[in-house]
């Protein structure tokens, strides 16, 4: 059986606090603590960081037409972004687990409607990037 993670040692949910954090306050200086995924968690933040503009032209075109990215939730932003990269960056990891953490993670921050509609956009997103490489 599986123990639940508890936020801080959850690398999506770091990943998610540092990009909030960078996006919505500059001045914040990344800080990588020890952690056993730091690398991981490294390469997903300056990733999404480096490559946001392409991830927002990426996440314009798929979003479908009743889903704008301006309108949502700045969280929502966030974790759009960064799975977002993910897809694109990572052909490694499936899909499947990519969307499952991301929805693990928003658990700590979102009602369960939400990642409902998160699981949706994520599922759509992700099918659609992951079809241009096959």
């Amino acid at each position: 059986m599986r123990t639940s993670f508890s936020p801080k040692n959850n690398p999506r949910v770091i990943i998610i606090q540092k990009l909030y954090g960078k996006f919505y306050n500059d001045d914040q200086e990344l800080i990588f603590p020890k952690h056993r995924f730091k690398k991981f968690i490294k390469d997903i933040v300056t990733g999404t960081i480096e490559r946001d503009e392409l991830i927002l032209d990426e996440l314009n075109k798929n979003l479908s037409g009743e889903f704008s990215l301006h309108t949502m939730d700045k969280l929502f932003q966030v974790i759009l972004k960064s799975a977002t990269y993910e897809f694109l960056y990572k052909p490694n990891l499936s899909l499947n687990i990519i969307i499952k953490e991301y929805l693990n993670a928003s658990n700590f921050f979102l009602e369960y409607s939400q990642t409902k509609y998160l699981n949706a956009i994520l599922d759509n997103i992700g099918k659609k990037l992951r079809s241009k490489d096959a």
